[in-house]
């Protein structure tokens, strides 16, 4: 299966958007293409840390600080479209460079507002 940016971009939005601290997404064996790619990705943010997955079973997911550092720097259209356009020009981009390409738009924009970074 072909990592998809935009559902995991999807899936942490709406799990910031929740009141809930933890999210369940558990599979069944009939569980519908959709929800298996879904459990998938969010797998993979776990992978990467930005999400833990808690319980006894599994399919109970947390975002982590890490996760929510990453959510916040790809919320705004404008960030995550220039992110996806500077990826898109190698190969091989990892979810942690999607990840710095993000945080490096973010810090740009700060320079340019005139805020001071070391």
């Amino acid at each position: 299966m072909k990592r998809d940016d935009e559902l995991l971009r999807k899936l942490l939005l709406e799990m910031e958007e929740s009141e809930d601290a933890l999210h369940i997404y558990h599979l069944v064996l009939a569980s519908s293409p959709e929800d298996a790619k879904a459990y998938y990705h969010l797998r993979l943010l776990v992978d990467e840390g930005f999400l833990e997955e808690t319980g006894k079973s599994g399919g109970v997911f947390r975002m982590t600080n890490k996760g929510h550092d990453f959510t916040a720097a790809i919320r705004s259209d404008t960030v995550w479209n220039k992110t996806k356009d500077a990826a898109a020009q190698v190969s091989g981009v990892s979810i942690s460079i999607l990840k710095d390409i993000a945080l490096g738009i973010v810090r740009d924009q700060l320079v340019k507002m005139g805020v001071p970074l070391a």
